[in-house]
């Protein structure tokens, strides 16, 4: 068989082997290496895949594991109470038998005094059918049964059940009301949730103490979180359980299989008395219970705790019911994963994408260095920005949208402005404030005007085409520590450690609002949509404001101070970055966690691509890691 469009030459005598030529052969081999790569990529995409379905299968899997164990510890609860129950009730009826027996051999009672007193019957109940128990419904069974009240049959049988009902209620009291309590366990707690009841609200916090400028001790420790984040503030203790937590899981399953002969069969008397197992709805978000809530908001009894509430304008808090299309949909990552590590050598306080995405600028001590990440092999710099002086640390470094030019702050009174269109980056200027440092920068939409937020509380805005001041907002009471500003470049937000968080409106260079916290403000983001603010705080808290309306989200994973924050440029996700060494993923603006990721030290930093398929985080470890945002 010949190639297509190829055939023996005229000369050829048949039955004679065919010969190619050179460039025959050439093209044979390029289309056979054509078609066996077409065959990789399709093996590939097909790996893929049923790596993804494994990895939902496992979701899965967990997920049940969880249901499983619930449904298994909800039969116990409910053997036990038949078996408290039972325990009271026996008596009672091998009582009432035996003075029944009496009466009748001592002839007190006879069947002509007996009488139905069908007035007293349920109307809507059929004959034969048992009514409800006297503490449902609130009958007295000894309406049910009538004595002609002039007989002493009928005298004998009152005293007989009034002395039954006194021991009868002196017995349920002293057993706690068995009669009042339902097959479902009762929630622990107080069933509204509030800062003494509900896991994960913290109470409000002193305010710590104010930051040392220009050299904070935290900053002599590598692992300490620099600057306006004392290494000095404590962790405080976390008890919300954080989405897909498979510890979590594991705890329960070792709880199946470690459950105790007593417990096994109160759950196998359970199913006999039911008749059937009983039947626990999946919950498609058991991370959002919360223990002491009513069966109505918690789901699942005994489902991990809430971490996401709604704080209503009269404060009122609630758990948040996520909605189904929460972590699916379009735009919305499933996880993240790893994709290098660059080993910047001193702790990254401040790192940036470029646009497109292939250069990563990491600051730290002194110096901004800058990575190309479109070859994930290289594992040094391309170039290195010496900022400041050599032990001073860089706080922030941003990028004109145009990609050309790099302004950094940090622990000095400058601003560099530095020239990335050169062969060899150089610095173009150097703006000057009375400030001892810069712990935030912002650029206008346009490219003409720069934002720094200064340790004296003030917000500098710079002309950046005649490198000059132009203009100070000044509000905060202690550094401004946090910036952002919206797309349309009219409004400006800034978080201080003065515990507050306020917006400017920049066409009329005025403050518009304040919004005040327990605790101070150590990061926050403005939604590009342009209707949410997330704000990151030292006390652990994520809060979500509404900008125009009085309601907000407070979300409760992180255990330690909120370093950084960033949102997608689609707006509908967020990041977090914190104290405790975790990155969160959060679906604007009610919370759901979408995915997590563990580091190994503080996480002070982070950014997303415009594309929204890469984030990179700066941590306590002295390297930046870029993750790849999967969908």
């Amino acid at each position: 068989m010949f190639p297509q469009g190829r055939h023996p030459a005229p000369h050829q005598a048949p039955g004679q082997p065919f010969k190619f030529t050179i460039p025959e052969s050439l093209d044979r081999i390029k289309e056979e290496f054509q078609f066996l790569q077409a065959q990789y990529h399709s093996l590939k995409l097909e790996c893929e895949k049923l790596a993804s379905e494994k990895t939902e299968m496992q979701r899965h899997y967990v997920m049940v594991s969880v249901c499983v164990c619930v449904c298994v510890r909800v039969c116990t609860e409910i053997a036990k109470r038949l078996n408290t129950i039972c325990a009271q009730v026996i008596p009672f009826l091998s009582q009432e038998v035996s003075t029944v027996s009496v009466r009748e051999h001592d002839g007190d009672k006879s069947d002509d005094n007996l009488v139905v007193d069908v007035s007293n019957e349920d109307p809507v109940s059929p004959r034969g059918t048992p009514l409800p128990s006297p503490r449902e419904n609130g009958l007295d069974k000894g309406r049910l049964l009538k004595k002609d009240p002039c007989s002493p049959a009928s005298t004998a049988s009152s005293a007989s059940s009034s002395s039954l009902k006194s021991k009868e209620m002196a017995m349920r009291d002293k057993a706690g009301t068995p009669g009042l309590k339902s097959s479902t366990p009762t929630p622990r707690g107080d069933s509204t949730p509030g800062p003494s009841s509900t896991p994960g609200i913290r109470p409000s916090l002193s305010k710590p103490p104010s930051m040392e400028i220009p050299h904070p001790p935290s900053l002599r420790t590598p692992l300490a979180v620099p600057g306006p984040y004392p290494g000095a503030f404590g962790m405080l203790p976390h008890a919300a359980g954080m989405n897909g937590d498979l510890a979590g899981a594991a705890a329960y399953a070792a709880g199946l299989h470690n459950m105790s002969p007593q417990m096994s069969a109160a759950a196998a008397a359970a199913v006999a008395a039911y008749g059937r197992s009983p039947m626990v709805g999946f919950d498609p978000h058991p991370h959002m219970r919360v223990p002491g809530m009513p069966p109505s908001l918690t789901g699942i009894p005994g489902g991990k705790p809430a971490y996401s509430f709604h704080v209503a304008a009269d404060g009122q808090m609630q758990p948040v019911p996520f909605p189904p299309d929460a972590l699916v949909g379009p735009g919305i990552p499933r996880h993240a994963r790893q994709i290098n590590t660059l080993n910047h050598g001193e702790v990254v306080c401040a790192v940036t994408i470029s646009n497109p995405t292939r250069h990563v600028y990491t600051g730290g001590k002194g110096c901004v260095k800058v990575w190309d990440i479109s070859h994930p092999g290289n594992k040094s710099p391309v170039s290195q920005l010496d900022c400041l002086n050599r032990d001073n640390y860089i706080r922030s470094c941003r990028l004109l949208p145009d990609g050309r030019t790099l302004i950094v702050g940090g622990e000095a009174s400058t601003l560099s402005i530095w020239d990335l269109a050169t062969p060899t980056p150089r610095i173009k200027a150097e703006l000057t404030s009375s400030a001892p440092a810069c712990y935030a920068l912002a650029i206008s939409p346009d490219s003409k005007v720069c934002f720094s937020c200064c340790s004296d509380g003030n917000i500098a805005v710079w002309d950046l085409h005649n490198q000059t001041l132009v203009r100070q907002f000044q509000g905060h009471t202690d550094g401004a520590s946090c910036i952002d500003i919206s797309n349309d470049g009219t409004k400006l937000w800034t978080g201080g450690l003065d515990n507050t968080v306020r917006s400017w409106d920049l066409r009329e260079g005025r403050q518009l609002q304040q919004h005040d916290f327990t605790s101070q403000i150590f990061s926050l983001g403005y939604c590009p949509t342009g209707e949410w603010l997330a704000v990151g705080m030292e006390s652990s808290n994520v809060e979500v404001l509404h900008v125009t309306k009085p309601d907000k989200y407070q979300l409760h994973l992180h255990e330690s101070c909120v370093l950084s924050l960033q949102f997608a440029y689609c707006g509908k996700w967020f990041v977090s970055t914190g104290k405790d060494n975790l990155l969160n993923a959060w679906r604007t603006p009610y919370g759901a966690s979408i995915f997590q990721s563990k580091e190994s030290s503080s996480v002070l930093s982070c950014d997303i691509s415009v594309d929204d398929k890469y984030i990179v985080t700066g941590s306590g470890d002295k390297k930046a890691t870029v993750y790849e945002v999967i969908y």
